[in-house]
């Protein structure tokens, strides 16, 4: 496992999927994290249940948000979306669908762009969902090649519109990194270690394989949120990572 980042060294690599219900679990278990050791993931069930108070709340404790709310509709709606969503206490990153086509990730580019009074978050492009195979993709009609083939199709569509990376499968994070450079983020949800449920994730890899790969950031969910003692099993996480690369944060 040889291959080295491109993202400063000193970094937080991993952000952890607070996929709870309610205000409570989620911030029970942060109340366990250190923030200088990862960032907190937001996604659509917390935020439908809590709003923008929760932000607030996880800003409060040191955390830095990945806003998972994966924005797709048409350019101007997607664009006051993420302008609201820019400039949300502690949102240190945000994401849209890439199948949303060009002009929407233009527009959302040019809105995360122009928040004021602070330093605009990161964009990144959602691809193919881990949660889909390329059986998936053909019942709904992408037949057309593979998901790693259409995944590099998106991924090209959200560099030619400028955006900051994209979230991907570790196991399309080589190729993209190879197709598309060092400068391109790459945030990969599905990581487990081998003595991990894949739970409803079906294209997973292990977090030094992933960074080996060419992943940046890693979400990781259930094997931290849900374990015996959460913080001893972040640091078996990030052990996992300085092990195989002892020059990472």
């Amino acid at each position: 496992m040889s291959r080295q980042p491109s993202r400063p060294r000193k970094e937080k690599r991993i952000i952890v999927a607070l996929d709870f219900a309610d205000e409570a679990g989620a911030l029970r278990l942060l109340d366990q994290l250190d923030p200088a050791k990862c960032r907190a993931k937001i996604g659509k069930e917390l935020f439908t249940a809590c709003g923008p108070r929760l932000l607030r709340r996880v800003h409060e404790r040191g955390f830095e948000i990945f806003l998972d709310l994966k924005f797709h509709d048409i350019p101007n709606t997607v664009a006051g979306a993420v302008g609201a969503a820019a400039g949300l206490p502690g949102v240190w990153m945000l994401n849209v669908h890439a199948s949303g086509g060009g002009a929407m990730l233009e527009a959302a580019m040019a809105a995360a762009g122009a928040v004021q009074g602070r330093s605009r978050p990161r964009l990144v492009g959602v691809t193919v969902l881990t949660s889909l195979n390329d059986g998936d993709l053909a019942q709904m009609g992408l037949a057309a090649g593979s998901a790693r083939d259409q995944v590099l199709r998106l991924a090209r569509l959200c560099a030619g519109a400028g955006l900051d990376g994209l979230v991907c499968s570790a196991a399309e994070a080589a190729l993209l990194r190879r197709e598309l450079g060092p400068e391109m983020l790459l945030v990969t949800p599905g990581i487990r270690r081998q003595e991990d449920s894949p739970g409803d994730q079906k294209r997973v890899m292990g977090p030094a394989e992933a960074i080996a790969a060419g992943a940046d950031y890693l979400v990781v969910g259930r094997p931290i949120a849900r374990a015996k003692d959460p913080a001893t099993a972040l640091e078996t996480f990030r052990s996992e990572i300085h092990g195989n690369f002892p020059n990472l944060s």
